[in-house]
């Protein structure tokens, strides 16, 4: 018979970024190869294990232990995984550049660029390429790579900004010099400087994108500026080049600074710890950090890991990450994340995961991918500018032939030509989406809320109807005595008795019993022998009396007081779980106990409705009477009970013909199934559940139903935002191409007015980081 052994996929593999990656099933096929009956993934405490299935007549527990250490060994020095941050960027186009040049390179078998985050995710094989080969590839397209902790100069990240002040020095220069009669020479030759400044990074990205067969909005203007140069206007273009550079670099320095917001995130965990090892006390990075150890966090220190706390209370301010308003406190045992705040007390926590498994590292990367994932929107503005680029470069050709031809003077032709190209330039519409959709996250993220792309950002504000798991969503997901009911003595006496019992008893109805018994400061007697009659209650002797509690099939074949029926009755009306309390066969009240609403979900649901959601609907495996009275008593529109994992499925299926747009919240464990079917998965809890994480389009980090509010009301704004952005940049493309083409206006007006518009939707989508 084969046995099983389980090794963490992170000591093996340490350098892939998620069991994703190709490099898994390599040492799968490995190490089956080797003679193993079964190699596959599981996941344990968060972690991803790989499980090696062995027959013990041929392999000893340490042997297969070395083969997959020695394969991942393999592996490990072969394929290497490279995470790259690019200096140089300065539009989206860019990061297609690098992808497309890397992706032909031989032995590269992956590059992914985000413009957003400045990162290249990089997989290469290395006996056919080294690291410096590909660095040398990036350089030679214009582009640097920075090595991990040292950020760009203050001179590389202004030199766009830099070289575009030359231009317009080296313009105003010229122009001066030919208003004062300068030589000719003098003046072109400082018209030629600033076309040069002007036009350095253009012509350099409008080249790169030529050689991948695209033509883009740095082509149109390098072809606009050597027409408005074949002219003789050599002001006007080099204004065009300057205007547009000078855009450029705004707009890049917009656009760092939503950077920033989400850089802020990775600078939240500290860089060491203190951590206690062989009697000592010693300070480590946190990379070193191993499963298992223990590290002292002092108060006001961020704590440096995943964990929980081994020694020590404190109240641990959570808002990096979860965004609660309030510390939450934390003893023994308690969950605590990297970059969180330990409040006044000292604690000791165990660390349970390695730092780039951390809560926070894996935020840090899902918003970071999350700009690589484009939104509906941006789809559309992709394809248009496609399509809309060469079109109008056709219909420039068109302008500077066929006029002539009726007569028309060929230099006014090519110069409206040229007025026509910077016109229909749609440089607003390219960064309007974009910005928005970066915003827009990083600003969710600093709320807690983790959207995993542009496309969940915008469905977001597009949802008509929520539906909601009800135990762990809308409840608190533990039951709760919420009814002492004495008919014989008083409420007190029935609730110590029935303590006394219960305390006997793991089951989580009696320890609710006996947590408000602790509540109320009740002091009981022990309990002497007790029986367990499954599935109906318990039995046992107290201070000399029988004592029986349970639900109405412990009593089968006793005649019940009316009074006690009474009262059951109506307990179970209101969807309550009843217990009936019996001492010496004399009959003293009811307890009735309930999973309870989470506190402020009425609120919430009020909330909701407030800003367009129309229908909130329960789904739920509880019996109707039960989630019938937790619904009334919440404020939901429906309740669909009894429902089976695959039925909560058609549910949402038949709620989405209802209702159009429909969201699904729940807990991602028997949930995942039916958010799948959502126009948008929504899980509660992201921070302490690594199923929320993977499988949500939307993760509330803090077991919280307020920020879903927030959510939506953000993204209903960045959908505002968006339209905003695409109308001013419509309509600027709509306003100058007739002017220019009619000679209303001419290159210079049309470069003012077009990095005007391109600078007003950058600076709109800004405005979302602000969002309250």
């Amino acid at each position: 018979m084969a046995e099983k052994l389980k090794l963490d996929l992170s000591l093996i593999l340490p350098e892939i970024p998620d069991e994703r990656d190709a490099c898994v099933g390599r040492l799968t096929k490995l190490l089956q190869a080797e003679g193993l009956e079964k190699v596959h993934l599981v996941r344990e405490d968060g972690s991803a294990r790989l499980c090696l299935h062995y027959e013990p007549q041929r392999f000893s527990v340490s042997r297969v232990r070395e083969l997959a250490q020695a394969a991942g060994a393999r592996l490990g020095d072969r394929y290497r995984h490279e995470s790259l941050r690019i200096d140089g960027m300065d539009c989206g186009t860019c990061a297609t550049v690098i992808e497309h040049a890397l992706q032909r390179t031989d032995g590269v078998l992956e590059a992914s660029v985000s413009y957003a985050a400045e990162r290249l995710r990089l997989e290469f094989d290395s006996e056919k390429i080294k690291r410096p080969a590909i660095v040398k590839r990036i350089q030679a397209l214009g582009y640097a790579v920075l090595e991990e902790g040292r950020e760009a100069g203050w001179f590389a990240e202004h030199r766009e900004l830099i070289l575009s002040g030359v231009s317009g020095l080296l313009l105003l220069t010229g122009w001066l010099a030919g208003l004062a009669d300068a030589p000719r020479a003098l003046s072109l030759g400082l018209l030629l400087g600033a076309y040069a400044a002007g036009g350095f990074y253009t012509l350099r990205d409008a080249w790169q994108s030529l050689k991948t067969r695209r033509f883009d909005i740095d082509s149109l203007m390098i072809v606009a500026a050597a027409g408005a140069a074949a002219l003789g206007a050599w002001e006007e273009g080099a204004l065009l080049l300057f205007l547009f550079s000078l855009g450029h670099a705004l707009e890049h320095l917009a656009m760092d600074r939503a950077r920033k917001a989400i850089e802020a995130l990775a600078d939240l965990a500290p860089k060491t710890a203190l951590v206690q090892r062989d009697g000592a006390e010693i300070e480590v990075r946190v990379e070193e950090l191993l499963r298992g150890d223990r590290v002292v966090v002092k108060p006001g220190q961020r704590i440096p890991a995943d964990g929980q706390i081994a020694s020590g209370n404190s109240a641990v301010d959570q808002s990096p990450i979860t965004g609660e308003s309030m510390p939450v406190d934390k003893q023994p045992g308690d969950k605590v994340f990297a970059g969180t705040v330990n409040g006044e007390g000292m604690v000791i926590v165990e660390v349970t995961r390695l730092t780039r498994e951390s809560t926070l590292s894996r935020m840090v990367e899902m918003v970071a991918e999350a700009q690589t994932q484009k939104s509906p929107t941006q789809r559309f503005t992709d394809r248009f500018e496609r399509v809309f680029v060469p079109v109008v470069l056709v219909g420039a050709g068109l302008l500077i032939v066929l006029p002539p031809l009726f007569g028309f003077p060929f230099a006014e032709s090519f110069y409206r030509a040229m007025a026509v190209l910077v016109a229909a330039s749609p440089c607003a519409l390219a960064i309007a989406t974009p910005s928005a959709v970066l915003s827009g996250i990083a600003r969710a993220a600093r709320g807690g809320v983790l959207i995993k792309g542009g496309a969940h950002l915008e469905n977001l504000g597009t949802l008509t109807a929520i539906a909601f798991d009800k135990t762990g969503t809308l409840t608190v997901g533990k039951p709760k005595l919420t009814d002492v009911v004495a008919i014989d003595g008083s409420e007190e006496a029935l609730l110590k008795i029935a303590a006394a019992v219960e305390s006997r008893s793991a089951h989580p109805l009696a320890q609710a019993v006996v947590a408000e018994a602790k509540r109320r400061s009740l002091a009981w007697s022990d309990a002497g022998e007790v029986e367990s009659v499954t599935g109906k209650g318990l039995r046992a002797g107290v201070d000399g009396q029988k004592m029986a509690i349970g639900n109405a099939r412990l009593f089968e074949g006793e005649a019940i007081p009316e009074a006690v029926q009474r009262q059951a009755e109506r307990l179970l009306s209101e969807g309550k779980t009843i217990m009936l309390v019996q001492a010496n066969g004399r009959f003293l009240g009811v307890l009735g106990l309930a999973d309870t609403p989470r506190e402020g979900v009425r609120g919430v649901l009020e909330h909701l409705h407030r800003i367009g959601i129309r229908k909130t609907i329960m789904l739920t495996g509880d019996n109707e009477r039960v989630g019938r009275a937790i619904a009334d008593a919440i404020g939901l529109d429906e309740v669909q009970a009894g429902l089976l994992p695959e039925d909560k499925v058609k549910a949402m299926e038949a709620l989405g013909q209802r209702h159009g747009r429909v969201a699904m919240v729940g807990d991602c464990v028997n949930d995942a199934p039916a958010m799948a079917r959502a126009t948008v998965g929504i899980a509660m809890g992201g921070a302490g559940t690594d199923v929320a994480l993977e499988t949500a389009d939307v993760a509330l980090m803090a077991d919280d139903l307020s920020k879903l509010p927030f959510a939506v009301a953000l993204s209903r704004a960045s959908r505002r935002i968006i339209r905003q952005n695409l109308y001013v940049s419509l309509g600027v493309v709509a306003l100058l191409i007739p002017a220019t083409l009619f000679g209303w206006a001419g290159i210079g007006l049309a470069v003012l007015v077009h990095e005007g518009s391109t600078l007003v939707v950058v600076l709109n989508a800004l405005r979302l980081l602000a969002y309250r």
